[in-house]
């Protein structure tokens, strides 16, 4: 488990864990709002195909006291960096800090993995809750792109 104390504004506990045996389910059905899955898969049971298919990335159940509210994952790049990406909130948990608490609590443990050289992610510039998001928890975009993502690095502590 991966937990940074923080919670959400509802006052519920955040924190990431394994997808296993007995949260895979949920996890899969978690689904953003209609109107972002223009940025993100409808389900994030297209994430998790990615991780368990893949070897790049590693999927997290997250977690709002004992109820699966989300799914994040992360992976390593080739020079290092850590990359946070497929995160989805359930639409019924947005705006209550789940995103914020997430980000934070993961940025947080990779970059205190050895050999972390940074923490990146990607977003679609067309998205506005993400272009929000990201800077006020301390990323920056490097003019790098990502397909058609901004690519974002953090260069302040996270705090949510």
């Amino acid at each position: 488990m991966i937990d940074s104390k923080l919670r959400d504004r509802a006052g519920r506990h955040v924190t990431l864990r394994p997808v296993d045996d007995d949260n895979w389910r949920a996890v899969a059905d978690v689904a953003p709002r209609d109107d972002q899955r223009a940025w993100v898969y409808p389900m994030a049971a297209r994430y998790l195909l990615t991780s368990l298919r893949g070897d790049v990335w590693t999927s997290l159940a997250v977690y709002a006291d004992d109820t699966v509210v989300g799914h994040v994952m992360w992976g390593v790049d080739d020079d290092g960096a850590r990359w946070i990406g497929g995160m989805v909130v359930a639409a019924a948990e947005q705006g209550r800090g789940v995103g914020a608490a997430t980000v934070a609590t993961l940025a947080t443990w990779l970059r205190a993995q050895p050999g972390c050289a940074a923490v990146r992610l990607s977003y679609h510039p067309d998205n506005p809750a993400a272009a929000t998001l990201y800077p006020r928890l301390g990323f920056a975009p490097t003019g790098e792109w990502e397909d058609d993502e901004v690519v974002a690095e953090l260069v302040t502590p996270p705090t949510p």
